[in-house]
């Protein structure tokens, strides 16, 4: 199962998406092994660890109660908890391995589709009013356009500035223009994966911040 980084990879991934060429190459190894058809899944951006992770991710710094939202804030995007990835594969690890539907063979050389949430940074703002007890009126709230931000964080990427990585991949999901961002999890049902509560990972996310919890630490 090659790791996609996400979206649903579309023919053009390697010449449209920040991360394109690595997620094309990572299929192909797959195919070159000669083992197996590879079955990528798709999850959009982990929820928490990017709600988290601060201002170059999804725009929020929790701490600071600042958000950057991209064009208006209204663009919803798919994401996916943690949990609901890990339930994802081990349920398409217990279908059998063919014959009738649905079997593993189904899923050989596609997309498993499957998601927690379809939401905008408006939504995860109002959810995290909901769990901080805030309002608007307690954050500084900031706007900046997609197509610039993507921009900037790409010449930012050319100077070895990481946080250009970050800010060019996520933002690039919330362009208008994108039309896999905000795709239709088809394989929830197939799965039997269950419906999740957007404010008890929106918490989740909020306890990480809280603990001071760095990935990136050494």
């Amino acid at each position: 199962m090659p790791n996609v980084y996400g979206y649903p990879a579309r023919p053009d991934h390697a010449a449209t998406s920040v991360f394109g060429n690595l997620i094309v190459d990572r299929i192909a190894d797959v195919h070159n092994t000669n083992v197996s058809a590879p079955v990528t899944l798709a999850c959009g951006f982990w929820y928490e660890w990017s709600l988290a992770l601060g201002e170059p991710w999804f725009g929020f710094t929790i701490q600071d109660r600042k958000v950057t939202l991209f064009d208006d804030g209204a663009r919803p995007i798919t994401v996916s908890t943690w949990d609901q990835c890990g339930r994802a594969v081990a349920a398409l690890l217990g279908l059998p391995e063919s014959g009738a539907s649905p079997s593993v063979a189904d899923y050989k050389d596609k997309t498993l589709l499957i998601s927690s949430f379809t939401v905008s940074q408006r939504d995860m703002l109002d959810s995290l009013h909901r769990v901080l007890g805030t309002t608007d009126e307690d954050w500084e709230i900031t706007y900046e356009g997609s197509v610039k931000r993507v921009g900037e964080g790409k010449a930012a990427m050319q100077k070895g500035d990481q946080r250009g990585f970050a800010k060019a991949l996520y933002c690039e999901v919330f362009d208008p223009s994108n039309e896999t961002s905000a795709y239709v999890a088809v394989d929830n049902e197939v799965l039997g994966l269950p419906k999740e509560d957007l404010d008890a990972a929106t918490k989740r996310a909020v306890e990480l911040v809280e603990s001071g919890w760095n990935p990136f630490a050494a």
